[in-house]
């Protein structure tokens, strides 16, 4: 039988502590009025899940349109939280690493699926490197690509890791290759209710190897794409509407599809679709600053590529783009000394261009 939104699983811990239901609202209210910015964010959102409302609002990231408060059912998150259980093998009294934002999905459903599974739920505050008893271990975790480079070194402690939020670099990848803990990149969504397809991204042989590019679908998920190549999404136990994405990908099988960008990302130039995540994807390694991919517009090619730089001076060596091809390579190459950023941290592309005074779409 399905646990519902209002169970919470006996063997539930939160930073050591059991809690019931009447205990976890007492909790949220301590946190709220006395806690640190990150507890109050969990307060926030415990009270919200404790209500008597069977929904709870989050704001969207933009994957679907621009960003917009939506109502999730809780149900859907209790479904969601069970499925990466199954998949994972989470088992009540494992204990889970908390080390993201509460006020976001990715989060909310750390403290999700801790309620509904029984898990022992440590909290950290949320950093680049999160700060956490070194001794103990841990069965599960979720970070942040940044994190995860960050925290590369003390995987020891952990038995699995999935990351999200963002692409993984190659040369994070590079480190974590060998490294004991499993860990899976993630893609999903606030309307898909955190991820809906993980990719391994280490610890496989040459035969998995092949497709460590695609990710892969979890249980009850159907894929297809849009007349723009977009990636659309039905999963009834996650929404009741099938969800366009603004995603570009390329499907392998029924169950498997490679992530190729933005749709309001990618670029004409002179007749060539180019794909800005892509280039990203191979200077990540030659680059060591904050960068991005994008155009301008310009009389000859429409869009011409252009590489934005989080750096005070503009003194790029022109080599990293050796290994590009030809229309990969960016024509102009612009710097800001401090990137804006939207509110999850990620590159805020616009509104850095217009800081450039270059026009956007």
């Amino acid at each position: 039988m399905t646990p519902n939104y209002t169970n919470v699983h006996v063997k539930f811990k939160l930073d050591g502590l059991y809690y019931t239901y009447d205990d976890l609202m007492e909790v949220a209210y301590s946190y709220v009025k006395e806690g640190e910015p990150y507890q109050q964010e969990l307060g926030d959102f415990l009270l919200s899940w404790l209500d008597e409302k069977d929904y709870i609002e989050v704001k969207t990231s933009g994957s679907t349109g621009k960003p917009k408060k939506i109502k999730i059912k809780k149900q859907a998150m209790v479904n969601s939280a069970i499925v990466t259980g199954d998949y994972f093998g989470l088992k009540p009294g494992d204990k889970v690493l908390h080390c993201l934002p509460s006020n976001f999905i990715a989060g909310k459903m750390m403290i999700v699926r801790a309620i509904i599974l029984g898990l022992e739920l440590d909290m950290t505050e949320p950093a680049v490197l999160p700060l956490i008893d070194y001794e103990k271990d841990y069965t599960f975790c979720a970070f942040t690509p940044m994190q995860l480079k960050s925290f590369s070194k003390y995987l020891l402690n952990i038995k699995m890791a999935i990351v999200g939020g963002g692409q993984v670099p190659e040369s994070t990848i590079e480190i974590i290759k060998d490294k004991k803990p499993m860990v899976y990149e993630t893609y999903g969504m606030t309307e898909t209710v955190s991820h809906i397809a993980v990719k391994r991204l280490n610890n496989f042989n040459d035969s998995e190897s092949i497709s460590n590019n695609y990710f892969k679908t979890l249980p009850n998920i159907s894929i297809s794409q849009d007349d723009r190549g977009c990636l659309v999404i039905d999963a009834p136990l996650l929404s009741d509407e099938t969800i366009v994405t603004n995603d570009l990908v390329k499907i392998h099988s029924e169950t498997e599809f490679e992530w190729l960008g933005r749709y309001d990302n990618v670029i004409n130039s002179g007749g060539i679709k180019l794909f800005p995540e892509q280039i990203e994807k191979k200077l990540r390694s030659k680059i060591k600053e904050q960068f991005f991919i994008a155009s301008k517009p310009d009389d000859m090619f429409g869009d011409k590529l252009i590489l934005v730089l989080e750096k005070k001076t503009n003194d790029l060596d022109l080599s990293v783009f050796n290994d590009l091809d030809k229309y990969e390579k960016p024509k102009e190459v612009f710097n800001i000394a401090k990137f804006i950023e939207t509110a999850s941290g990620k590159i805020h592309r616009k509104k850095n261009l217009q800081k450039l005074n270059i026009s956007v779409k």
